[in-house]
């Protein structure tokens, strides 16, 4: 059991219950339920009578995983592999204390089961009580397999729980020849499973040997030998089952019977596989232009390709989006149709209306020189000038942003010029009791 030292020490409040049963089981050590329990621990319990009769020691028994450790009745009362030197037996009129030394220490990680068989010595009281402790583990974590997920990736399996401390300490040595050198660039791991990066890319179906010596499980027990070394193929990418490109069968017949050393086939091989890597590469050349599956880092090759007109921030999807509608954008150009799905994609802002321009007029017989009279726009301007109205109030970034997407998409000779957003709701200034004055802070609404 785990020592603690605690430099004061206060009880605020003690609470007596009232127990019934007899003789009470007291005191254990290790506690029921108790974890990490030290595989050289001694185990101590006490049995306490409340009654004056006393605990019969003679009629006390103690298992451990089903084995009789201690039996009162018998000569010497405890058993062999329990009777180690700290092992004892104390008894006073209402206690009896017992203490079982395991001669060879626990087994570690298990549940260790005591049963503990006893009666008061006036025979009233009977108890039969079992209770678990889980022992410390102290078994190494053991590597199961390998496999290779892609060219620079590495999946490593443990038979429990892992964490990585130190991913430069996991080392690859190849075993069969041509083989790259490889070494690990970052460990991650999850549960059971620890997924590799490597510096290059695996020579294909070549031999590696994998020693997990920087893996250890969640306790800190390192995996040591022999369970810390496994074999993996290097990664092999797919490619057509029709597909033959084999540059050993493309030499000449009298090149190769002439290499009796084997160095050429040998310096043949290194060179089929960089020839394979390349193969792999073009084969991946659908999911790079494929816009539902290329690799972020592509997405802004592609809209540059398309001519992506919009400077706005895009998460990937959005980028995947847009890739997709662009061309679609470009064919809605100079239409109010065109401008509604760009603002509506973009900003998910439903345009109400694209309006002709409404500029104020003078009203004949109304309008004051110098005081409600406006100059007004030129008759070919207002031919071609128009308003957008939202059915919201829109943030500065928004108008920022749909003025830009108008002024892109809209016809080359019109002219946008407003945008038309609904007035905020009318705030009124209500009276204050004790503060607002009759005719001097009063609005009638």
């Amino acid at each position: 059991m785990a020592e603690l030292e605690l430099p004061s020490l206060t009880l605020d409040a003690v609470a007596a219950l009232v127990a019934t049963a007899r003789p009470l089981l007291v005191n254990r050590d290790p506690a029921p339920g108790e974890e990490g329990v030290p595989l050289t621990t001694v185990i101590t319990l006490e049995l306490v009578d409340p009654e004056p009769a006393g605990v019969s020691a003679a009629a006390t028994r103690v298992w451990v995983d089903g084995v009789l450790a201690y039996d009162g009745g018998a000569a010497p009362p405890f058993a062999a592999p329990f009777a180690g030197p700290g092992a004892g037996v104390t008894e006073t009129i209402d206690t009896l204390r017992i203490t079982l030394h395991p001669v060879t220490p626990l087994t570690s990680a298990t549940k260790v089961v005591v049963r503990v068989a006893s009666q008061t010595k006036d025979g009233a009281g009977v108890l039969d009580e079992t209770y678990t402790f889980v022992a410390e583990d102290r078994t190494a974590p053991g590597l199961l397999a390998a496999v290779a997920t892609g060219p620079r990736t590495l999946r490593l399996g443990f038979d429990e729980p892992v964490v990585v401390e130190d991913a430069a300490k996991i080392l690859l040595r190849a075993r069969t020849v041509p083989a790259v050198p490889l070494t690990v660039v970052e460990a991650h791991a999850a549960g059971t499973v620890v997924d590799l990066s490597l510096s290059t890319e695996a020579t294909p179906d070549a031999l590696y040997r994998v020693r997990a010596s920087g893996v250890a499980d969640v306790h800190g027990n390192p995996c040591l030998p022999p369970f810390d070394e496994v074999d993996v193929a290097g990664f092999r990418p797919a490619r057509p089952a029709a597909r033959r490109f084999d540059l050993w069968s493309m030499l000449p017949k009298h090149n190769r019977r002439t290499d009796e050393t084997g160095d050429l086939a040998r310096f043949i091989a290194c060179l089929q596989e960089i020839t394979d890597l390349l193969l792999a590469e073009v084969d991946r050349y659908p999911d790079i232009f494929d816009v539902e599956r290329a690799p972020p880092a592509f997405l802004d090759l592609i809209l540059q390709d398309l001519g992506n007109p919009f400077p706005f921030e895009l998460d990937t999807l959005g980028k995947r989006r847009l890739a997709s509608v662009l061309v679609e954008m470009y064919r809605q150009k100079g239409t109010a149709v065109g401008v509604k799905n760009a603002i509506r994609f973009f900003l998910g802002v439903d345009i109400e209306a694209i309006t002709p321009l409404a500029a104020t007029a003078l009203a004949l017989g109304e309008a004051e020189l110098g005081v409600d009279w406006e100059l007004g726009p030129s008759d070919r301007f207002a031919r071609y000038a128009f308003d957008v109205k939202v059915g919201r109030i829109l943030s500065a970034t928004e108008r920022r942003q749909l003025r830009a997407i108008v002024e892109y998409l809209k016809p080359a000779h019109t002219h946008f010029v407003n945008l038309v957003e609904p007035l905020p709701p009318p705030t009124f200034d209500d009276w204050e009791l004790g503060e607002s004055l009759i005719g001097v802070t009063t609005d009638l609404h």
